[in-house]
Order: C-alpha cells, then sequence, then structure tokens
C-alpha cells in the first residue's frame, strides 16, 4: 500500500488540491481533469476496486456516493447534473488500483460514455 499514490494522497504524503476530508474519505481535483469539474473521491482505507470491495465495506460505499453528491454541490454542479463514474480493472480503464469515483461536470457530457 505504501507505493499507492491515492493512499499516499490520504495519508497527506503527497500534495493534492482536496476538497473534502474525513476519517474515512479524501475528494480532490483530478490532476488531468476530463471535464470543467473533475473530482475525485477516495476512501482512506486500501481498498483495489468496486470489484474487490467485500460486504462488510457497504456502509462505506454508500458514504463515498452521498460525498461525490456533496462535492458536485459544492462544485455548483448539482442543479446542471454531474455523472458519478467508477472504473473497475483495466479493462474498463481503471489505472490507479485503488477504488475512486470520478465525479464529473460542467459541460455536457454525451451518452454512452468512452
Amino acid at each position: 500500500m505504501g507505493e499507492c499514490i491515492f493512499c499516499r494522497i490520504a495519508g497527506g504524503d503527497l500534495p493534492a488540491d482536496v476538497v473534502y476530508f474525513d476519517d474515512e474519505i479524501v475528494a480532490f481535483h483530478d490532476r488531468s481533469p476530463r471535464a470543467p469539474v473533475h473530482i475525485l473521491v477516495i476512501p482512506r482505507r486500501h481498498i483495489d476496486s468496486l470489484g474487490a470491495a467485500a460486504v462488510s465495506d457497504r456502509p462505506l460505499l454508500g458514504r463515498l456516493l452521498q460525498v461525490a453528491a456533496e462535492v458536485a454541490h459544492a462544485a455548483g454542479i448539482g442543479a446542471s447534473g454531474f455523472r458519478v463514474v467508477t472504473n473497475t480493472g483495466a479493462g474498463a480503464g481503471q489505472s490507479v488500483a485503488h477504488l475512486h469515483l470520478h465525479v464529473l461536470g460542467g459541460r455536457q457530457l454525451g451518452w454512452p460514455p468512452g
């Protein structure tokens, strides 16, 4: 876990533009944004991906979604609309092996994605 970039951000070892934090969750602006608003929401505890989450992680998974909505509203995209995405595995585009939600908005988002 010490090499995981998101664990290092969550632990305060790497700088990030943090918009939310508590004892379980950290949210920060993506360094390579794909939309005008692109915020990542991560658990502080390392979980490789949504596919690796355990039944015991259900409360944390619910909190991640709740925080995603909160940061979207705080970023000013709550009324206009936003998308929450998680990629699981390399074939889906997951580039960091740490569960994270992408909160995207600030422009018209097409469908279907990617």
